[in-house]
């Protein structure tokens, strides 16, 4: 299965879950057309599938997370990226100074194109609140700022192993391992990604 993202890190948080299952992943680094909408699941749907209408016997997933805080109505949501890069984690943190409510949710949503089945989305949300201040140093985003529901420390300090049993986009993953093990009980890829 191909990834098609910039990111390193989203694709080493794919390979740690979907290789279990024997699918394997590989990124396909490439700069896809981001619509705009409120609609994490729009956004991911758009572009996988643009993106597989250019490479036929891919099966191509594109991913896209967003971080919504209770008390900034949702903000920053499917901006999540744009607001990362422009404001960044301390600007989010400012944002909240005065707030008591830091109640947030990590979304995800994950979509699936290929030929032969139309394209499938798998979600993942994982409740949380936002940290009084950016801990840690593992993941990336907003990792250093979210603390999940149940949890003491950040998705940062936790490390890889323990966000990827319990992240939002992990848990997306899994759900696309679910659908893809049931439909292809044996592996279907060819190395390169390409169905046989």
């Amino acid at each position: 299965m191909w990834l098609a993202t910039g990111n390193k890190h989203k694709v080493d948080e794919a390979k740690a879950i979907l290789e279990k299952y024997g699918i394997p992943v590989r990124q396909l680094n490439i700069v896809k057309t981001e619509i705009q909408s409120f609609s994490l699941e729009d956004v991911a749907r758009y572009a996988s599938e643009q993106i597989s209408e250019s490479s036929k016997q891919r099966l191509l997933a594109v991913e896209d997370s967003g971080l919504f805080v209770s008390s900034l109505n949702g903000f920053p949501g499917p901006y999540s990226s744009y607001v990362h890069k422009t404001l960044g984690v301390q600007g989010v943190l400012q944002l909240l100074a005065n707030r008591d409510d830091r109640r947030a949710l990590f979304q995800c949503a994950l979509a699936l194109s290929g030929p032969g089945f139309r394209t499938k989305i798998f979600t993942g949300t994982v409740p949380g609140r936002i940290a009084s201040r950016a801990e840690g140093s593992s993941g990336f985003g907003f990792d250093p700022i979210f603390i999940p529901n149940g949890a003491r420390l950040t998705f940062a300090e936790s490390g890889r192993d323990v966000k990827n049993k319990y992240s939002h986009r992990a848990l997306a993953f899994r759900k696309l391992a679910a659908w893809y093990v049931k439909r292809w009980p044996s592996s279907h890829l060819s190395p390169n990604g390409a169905l046989k």
